[in-house]
């Protein structure tokens, strides 16, 4: 993993409006899938993003690539460009360097186009090929990169399993050699057995293009194994990042403790010391008033009422692990 910084991310915000036909469309509220995200990716890092549904995490993801260009505001700055105040023209280049893996290999990939077709689309629209063979070629070789031989290429999704799906996914983000991979929950909908395959062949692939992946998925157990940091997201927040032995080792923020004591342990012996959760996740149209969290933490009564009335900012603990909580203010005097 390299010192350099590709990607910046400052005060992100994804509010999309909700709209009441009934009053002739008038504007009622806002959704805020995404409300303030900061972080930083370097080169050849993987950044991991948990939390449960509905926090934001994939909103992020698609956010970053600037899908939703009318809803998004913050900086997003990728190799010292913020690519969302960039015209179309400009941003096209731009994006043959950041590409991304879909959760859903069974919606994701065109069932009408063979593999083949699948993954020379990219090539195609922009135009890093010059023949028909050319285009075949690569298609190949990328088939090959993820354990596919040549006689599958000519076959449609609908032949193919999930995890082999997924691996039509990864071959068609890599067509165009990117720089950045976004990974949204890309073995959520497969099997253990298979999920273990499409970790170890992402592992692979990073460590042999050098590329940087912010992996999206909903359990810490999962990203353990593939990241190098992890940022907790609650309620369209960061709550947590830290590297992952430390995350793990001495996680700070109370939502991070109570996820960590969720993962199962496969040894009967070990006594497990759960932190439930009462009640659900608040609604980002209705977000609770101060800490997003402190409808649900067990601590929230231990601040002098400034998790209800006050916003936390996120602060630097030790170097390099950030945490979004009073708790430490308020202990610290």
């Amino acid at each position: 993993m390299s010192n350099n910084v590709l990607l910046q991310v400052n005060d992100l915000k994804v509010h999309f409006p909700i709209y009441n036909k009934a009053l002739f469309a008038k504007r009622t509220g806002e959704v805020k899938a995404v409300d303030g995200v900061t972080f930083t990716l370097h080169e050849g890092e993987t950044l991991g993003l948990v939390g449960e549904s509905g926090c934001g995490k994939t909103t992020t993801g698609k956010a970053l690539l600037n899908l939703y260009p009318r809803y998004t505001t913050g900086e997003v700055i990728y190799e010292g460009k913020n690519i969302l105040k960039m015209p179309d023209p400009e941003l096209r280049p731009i994006r043959r360097n950041m590409q991304m893996i879909f959760q859903d290999p069974y919606s994701s990939l065109d069932p009408r186009m063979t593999v083949q077709q699948i993954v020379e689309e990219p090539l195609i629209i922009h135009h890093l090929a010059s023949s028909k063979q050319e285009l075949r070629e690569r298609a190949l070789e990328l088939l090959d990169v993820v354990g596919f031989s040549s006689k599958m290429a000519d076959r449609y999704p609908s032949e193919f399993s999930g995890g082999q799906r997924q691996r039509i996914g990864i071959a068609r983000a890599l067509a165009l050699n990117p720089k950045l991979l976004i990974c949204d929950e890309p073995v959520s909908a497969l099997d253990v057995s298979v999920q273990s395959q499409i970790l170890n062949l992402l592992g692979d692939l990073r460590s042999k293009y050098n590329i940087s992946m912010i992996f999206i998925a909903h359990g810490l157990n999962v990203v353990r194994h593939v990241s190098d940091r992890i940022g907790v997201m609650y309620l369209g927040h960061l709550v947590e990042v830290a590297e992952k032995k430390t995350l793990y080792e001495e996680p700070l923020h109370p939502y991070t403790k109570a996820l960590l004591s969720a993962i199962p342990v496969p040894d009967p012996t070990v006594e497990l010391h759960r932190i439930p959760l009462e009640g659900d996740v608040p609604s980002p149209v209705n977000p609770p008033s101060g800490c997003p969290f402190h409808t649900r933490c067990q601590y929230a009564g231990q601040c002098g009422g400034r998790c209800s009335a006050e916003f936390p900012k996120m602060k630097e603990i030790k170097v390099g692990h950030f945490v979004m909580c009073h708790l430490f203010d308020y202990n610290s005097k």
